[in-house]
């Protein structure tokens, strides 16, 4: 039984002990753990990523761009295991400081460009293919906008009331309440919106669809932290709800949902179309 009655220290210092599920995955400090290079494909895009809803931003932006003509956008997805602390290697650091997924090196120039944070890469492929994100003018400030707006969500969906719902050595109340608040509310941010217009930005599809899609999607599914869907009330927010289920029924979302994770029906490795074909097609 954790102490309720617990006094934050003067000066706090790590202990691994009380980390809970990912405790060997977090740390307070930055840099690499070990020595390791990355592999590299014959692709354009190097994709270094897992598919939580983070990765599979990318995965799908990637998938949708494939869909779309855009041959310079194949890539090579690379399972970087965080449970194993693959994001603590050299070489990935050498893409992302940070030590998170996911990390894309864009080798289709003289020399790579890193691209990290999935914000930042849907951006990047965006425009350099011209596509998904609008050229100019109110539009894309729009699209801009929920795009930032979901960045700043997610860690209230995930490392708030994901964590203290599914994640957290113990369930308390006041956290698990606050973060549902939080969740709730923005969710009827979004729906509030999609009563509005088709998409989060107007009526064209765009990257803030993709990257709110990798963090509502399990929501709306119903497969995002066991029960949360019941818990939350998803299926209230019937713009959301028709959002989603549009978005979810795109091939491209399909494709690059499976990327990047293993398991029955999953693409731990993807480095041509017929390794997610292979799957979808048995």
């Amino acid at each position: 039984m954790a102490d309720l009655t617990y006094t934050p220290p003067k000066v706090w210092t790590w202990d691994k002990a009380n980390g809970g599920q990912f405790a060997n995955i977090n740390r307070p400090v930055s840099g690499a753990t070990h020595d390791k290079d990355l592999p590299r494909g014959d692709h354009p895009m190097q994709l270094y990523s897992l598919g939580t809803p983070n990765g599979q931003k990318v995965t799908i932006m990637l998938e949708e761009l494939i869909a779309a003509g855009h041959t310079g956008a194949e890539y090579d997805a690379w399972l970087i295991n965080i449970g194993e602390g693959d994001q603590f290697s050299s070489g990935f650091i050498s893409v992302n400081p940070n030590s998170k997924i996911p990390a894309l090196l864009d080798c289709s120039g003289e020399k790579p460009i890193r691209v990290f944070e999935s914000g930042a890469i849907l951006f990047h492929l965006a425009e350099k293919f011209g596509a998904f994100l609008p050229a100019s003018g109110p539009e894309r400030s729009e699209c801009m906008s929920w795009l930032m707006w979901q960045m700043g969500s997610a860690p209230m969906l995930g490392g708030g009331f994901g964590h203290f719902y599914a994640y957290a050595p113990e369930k308390y109340e006041y956290p698990i309440n606050r973060f549902a608040m939080e969740a709730k509310r923005i969710m009827d941010v979004a729906d509030k919106r999609l009563a509005e217009t088709r998409y989060l930005a107007g009526n064209e599809y765009t990257i803030a669809d993709i990257a709110a899609y990798g963090w509502f999607g399990g929501f709306i599914r119903g497969d995002a932290y066991g029960d949360a869907a019941t818990f939350l009330d998803v299926a209230s927010f019937g713009n959301l709800m028709r959002w989603g289920e549009e978005l979810g029924a795109r091939e491209a979302v399909r494709r690059g949902r499976i990327v990047n994770r293993k398991g029955d029906g999953l693409v731990p490795e993807r480095h041509s179309a017929a390794d997610i074909d292979a799957v979808l097609n048995t």
